[in-house]
């Protein structure tokens, strides 16, 4: 599972995306929308490609709000949908 306690921290999303995979789900970490009203966007798509090389309709993605606790629902949200899609990300697991 992702851990929240290891994942980047909300000031590290001020300056970029951050990008991770776990066993066939890739995810993605990203500021949008502006100030004041800047939202945190978690994305996920399956192995083997990056963000921009996998089609949109690869990608479910998810709001939530630009804090500490939108970024803990967020890491939630991943792990979530990590379970619920399991057979997928098996199927396209290059590691197993």
């Amino acid at each position: 599972m992702i851990s929240k306690e290891n994942l980047v921290s909300i000031n590290f999303l001020n300056k970029e995306n951050f990008a991770g995979s776990m066993q066939g789900m890739r995810y993605r970490l990203g500021r949008i929308g502006e100030k004041p009203d800047f939202k945190l966007e978690a994305t996920i798509w399956p192995e083997p490609f990056s963000y921009p090389n996998t089609s949109d309709e690869q990608k479910q993605t998810e709001e939530f709000e630009y804090s500490d606790d939108g970024k803990n629902q967020a890491v939630d949200w991943l792990n979530e949908q990590y379970k619920l899609q399991n057979e997928l990300w098996n199927s396209v697991n290059p590691y197993k």
